[in-house]
């Protein structure tokens, strides 16, 4: 293996406009094996590391063929990275969205996937007429993302039988003041193809995992993010009607969910976004997504009310950008993992990025 500070890529992100942070290039569409990376993922571990994932996608093109998860690991809250990593191999099929969690309890990183058959496509397996159903998958690091254990297909209690297409997150998962491990998840209905959230979670520590309550209609790619009452939030990408998140509450960790909407004051070009709660006293809640029209000017907006109410927006970046995630670093600043459509393929880019730029 290269030394760690050469073999790091760390390239200035064209298109941006000057206040907006410098980013990295973390994730070169047809460098270091694969002709695309997209869907990305960022974590911080307990130990003060951080963590981030990608879609390995060998043969190019969208979520179907032979696609791995890949990993960069920093151990300076994102200044340098590692060199590319399989974190899980697809062996000629598709794993896809990646969407960890930590457990505070041990520092366990638990990782969930989905894996279709290489030769099935979305739109296949959502009319039934492909090799098999999309299925759910764990596995769980102890040491910080070097080594991972073998996945472990969680279908049978995470998944009903009618389903056909499956997506977790993607992004990332949280861990409730109750130690619940929570995990925002999507799928398709068979004969009525239509697209729902939904949310898996565990009260052991990773051992087993359970199924919540669907939400809504026409909604997918989904975040969730506890408020200090206990309630937990879900914001939902909304496939059919408004440009609006769709927003459901649950009151029991989850499980069950209420009060469904559309949120007029959260953009939605039908695209992934990233939610994160910082746990400051302020309590306050991020939004990254893109802010339009359509999936342009990455945007990350502040809400001083646990999500009620989004006071201040600051653009990350100009031009086209799709999925995020954010995550806090080690020494208090915070990061952002997205993926935009750059010199005619997809990049992933890494930002930093201070709470005084956003608040200013």
């Amino acid at each position: 293996m290269l030394p760690f500070v050469s073999a790091m890529i760390l390239l200035a992100s064209p298109c941006l406009a000057q206040d907006t942070p410098p980013s990295i290039l973390l994730f070169d569409s047809g460098k270091e094996g694969y002709k695309r990376y997209r869907i990305p993922a960022l974590i911080t571990t307990k130990n003060g590391r951080v963590l981030a994932f990608s879609e390995g996608r060998k043969g190019g093109g969208g979520l179907t063929g032979d696609i791995d998860i890949v990993l960069k690991r920093s151990s300076d809250s994102g200044k340098t990275w590692t060199p590319l990593e399989v974190a899980l191999s697809g062996k000629g099929h598709t794993l896809g969205n990646p969407c960890p969690v930590v457990d505070r309890n041990d520092g366990t990183i638990w990782l969930a996937v989905t894996r279709s058959h290489g030769q099935d496509t979305e739109d296949a397996i959502v009319k039934r007429t492909s090799r098999e159903a999309t299925r759910v998958l764990v596995t769980s690091s102890k040491d910080d993302g070097k080594t991972w254990a073998p996945l472990r297909d969680i279908s049978d209690t995470c998944r009903k039988p009618n389903w056909t297409w499956y997506g977790t997150g993607p992004g990332i998962g949280i861990q409730l003041k109750s130690g619940r491990l929570l995990l925002p998840c999507y799928h398709a209905e068979a004969i009525t193809q239509i697209y729902r959230s939904h949310t898996i979670y565990s009260d052991d520590h990773g051992k087993t995992w359970q199924l919540g309550e669907s939400v809504g209609e026409h909604c997918t790619e989904c975040a969730v993010a506890e408020r200090s009452n206990g309630e937990v939030v879900l914001l939902s990408r909304t496939i059919k009607g408004k440009q609006e998140k769709t927003a459901a509450f649950s009151k029991d960790g989850g499980k069950t969910w209420a009060d469904i909407k559309t949120d007029a004051n959260l953009y939605d070009p039908s695209c992934q976004a990233s939610l994160l709660r910082l746990d400051d006293t302020k309590s306050r809640w991020l939004f990254c997504h893109p802010a339009g029209p359509g999936r342009r000017d990455l945007t990350v907006r502040t809400s001083d009310d646990e999500g009620k109410t989004w006071t201040n927006a600051k653009l990350l970046r100009k031009g086209d950008s799709q999925y995020s995630s954010l995550a806090k670093m080690p020494d208090g600043s915070l990061g952002c993992l997205y993926d935009c459509w750059v010199d005619g393929n997809y990049r992933m880019f890494f930002t930093r990025f201070s709470l005084e730029w956003l608040s200013n």
